[in-house]
């Protein structure tokens, strides 16, 4: 085989699949969401826009997502440079801390509702302790801040671990050579962290947040389990417009819209941590 022609043989499989189980579906979505009875149409989008339940699901989506990524993203960065410090013990604790990643979306849900639940853990536990008298419906309409601090804590606990590997395999690829230049200039561990580790860790940082921010944009399953209808997302109104509705045309515009929000984000992202020319490890 021509040796300029074995690159292309060698991504065929990945572009089959990727046209198979992505492009043909994305292009079906397109169609059900411009398309109507007369044909080209933006109805879906006008009906999806002008429902009154749109703006909440927007705020409720946009608000969970500035929650929950600078603690994630805050926490990510202490966690992999403890780990990449850490002389003994550190597959351990990597491994321990990364089990959140094989746990499901719904599982995780399920998990903090058994927590915050009026007859989980954390009402037993007030009352062991004296604190409440009887148990408290923490996940009701009465305490929304309570609910979204839970669908938060949720999230940050299921999710974090996804960055947190990211940013390990980043910092793992920094040159010693740099911080030991700066140790021998007088720079001190935080100095380091700032000038050393962030800059040569843009990249990382890139991939982990953009990944992030576009699961930020589909969270559904650990909502559904710990808000149910009290907290409605994006993505929870696209699951009743196609299956609660049968509505697929509007379900298929509401997919589109957040498509277009998390390429905005994402976009946003890679503009504000740029990198420049030559400054990649």
């Amino acid at each position: 085989m021509n040796a300029r022609l074995l690159p292309y043989f060698l991504i065929l499989p990945v572009t089959l699949f990727l046209c198979v189980f992505f492009i043909y579906p994305f292009v079906l979505v397109a169609q059900q969401a411009f398309s109507s009875d007369a044909g080209f149409s933006l109805d879906h989008f006008r009906d999806v826009v002008g429902y009154w339940k749109f703006p909440v699901t927007l705020k409720n989506t946009l608000l969970l997502a500035a929650l929950v990524l600078p603690v994630q993203l805050a926490l990510s960065l202490l966690m992999a440079t403890m780990v990449t410090k850490m002389k003994k013990g550190r597959d351990l604790v990597l491994y321990v801390w990364t089990i959140p990643l094989g746990i499901s979306d719904l599982a995780a849900g399920l998990i903090w509702l058994a927590i915050f639940d009026q007859t989980g853990f954390l009402n037993s536990m007030m009352s062991a302790l004296g604190i409440i008298e009887r148990p408290i419906g923490l996940l009701t309409y009465q305490h929304p801040g309570i609910l979204l601090v839970a669908i938060a804590l949720a999230e940050i606990w299921r999710a974090t671990a996804i960055m947190l590997v990211i940013l390990v395999a980043g910092i793992g690829l920094i040159p010693k050579e740099y911080y030991e230049a700066a140790e021998v200039f007088g720079a001190s561990p935080w100095q380091r962290f700032l000038k050393v580790t962030l800059p040569l860790l843009r990249p990382s940082l890139q991939t982990a947040l953009v990944l992030r921010v576009i699961l930020a944009f589909e969270v559904f399953a650990v909502v559904a389990a710990l808000g149910g209808t009290l907290f409605p997302v994006l993505m929870g109104q696209t699951y009743d417009y196609q299956f609660s509705l049968n509505n697929s045309g509007a379900a298929a515009a509401m997919a589109l819209i957040i498509l277009v929000i998390s390429i905005a984000f994402t976009l946003l992202i890679l503009r504000i941590l740029r990198v420049p020319k030559g400054a990649r490890i």
